[in-house]
């Protein structure tokens, strides 16, 4: 998961947070010296704006925070404090611990990342495939964030990265009856499993549930392949009911590319999400 905040950083510093929860037993140990890596979940604070990035794992099971290509740079060439962090994985623990796992993240941040140039009350949130579903929700449900004693009043804006389950029954239903209707056999540990079997965890467990007037819900910008039928379906219904609650946000149908390329171009100059990226990052910091 990535996360970003903004406002004036250090100049041309990375930060690099220490092992995932499941090495240490808490998710961001302790910062480490300046280093070109990364993970999923960035953040940032202070005097420059804070960026971060939530693993960009492959259903919540398998990936590596400092798996970020060109965005620590391309963060940093920006004024920015970028932090990469991870958590726990399925099916090791359940969904809930995993979001617990990511507020803790973000309260270590905001604890933190003055001492190296950035301002705790302006963070950016972004997170790529399973990390968008938990930038998403980090950034709506605020009980995990007042169980770390914050609010989301620090968080300036999300990224949500080609996710497909802002709306967690809506994906269960599509990719169960996509299955039947081709006689294919159900997942044996899919959507309907990993968050929790329980149709009451399903609808709370989704970004789309929690989104409602007068929460302090940030800006959102959606970014997602134009071409894939699940992120897209799933890209048009959180805009509109982000929307609908009168909360700022924009929606990108990035062309021609794919899953993994469109996080893994995210950084690079001419790359047009990349360009949108940039824009609403200061588009939310000046409020």
């Amino acid at each position: 998961m990535r996360t970003h905040a903004g406002a004036g950083a250090t100049p041309n510093r990375r930060l690099r947070t220490g092992q995932t929860q499941r090495e240490t037993g808490h998710p961001l140990r302790r910062a480490s010296r300046p280093t070109a890596k990364s993970g999923h979940l960035r953040a940032g604070g202070c005097e420059k704006p804070a960026g971060g990035l939530l693993d960009s794992r492959r259903g919540w099971q398998t990936g590596d925070r400092t798996n970020v290509q060109v965005k620590p740079q391309a963060f940093v060439d920006k004024g920015f404090v970028f932090v990469s962090t991870g958590y726990r994985l399925l099916p090791n623990v359940d969904m809930g611990t995993i979001f617990r796992d990511i507020a803790k993240s973000v309260r270590w941040v905001h604890d933190h990342i003055a001492e190296h140039g950035g301002d705790p009350k302006r963070i950016l949130v972004m997170g790529h495939s399973a990390g968008a579903q938990l930038a998403a929700l980090i950034c709506i449900d605020d009980r995990y964030l007042k169980a770390e004693g914050l609010s989301l009043a620090i968080i300036k804006g999300c990224v949500p990265v080609d996710g497909d389950t802002y709306d967690v029954p809506a994906i269960i239903e599509t990719a169960e009856t996509r299955r039947r209707v081709h006689g294919q056999p159900q997942a044996e540990f899919g959507h309907r499993e990993k968050f929790g079997n329980d149709p009451a965890k399903h609808r709370d467990y989704s970004a789309v549930t929690h989104v409602a007037k007068g929460k302090g819900i940030p800006p959102f910008l959606i970014l997602h392949v134009a071409d894939h039928p699940d992120t897209s379906a799933q890209a048009e219904r959180f805009e509109a009911v982000l929307k609908d609650a009168g909360i700022p946000a924009k929606r990108l149908a990035a062309k021609e590319t794919n899953h993994s390329k469109l996080n893994e171009n995210l950084g690079l100059p001419d790359d047009p999400p990349t360009k949108a990226l940039f824009e609403f990052v200061g588009e939310a910091l000046k409020k």
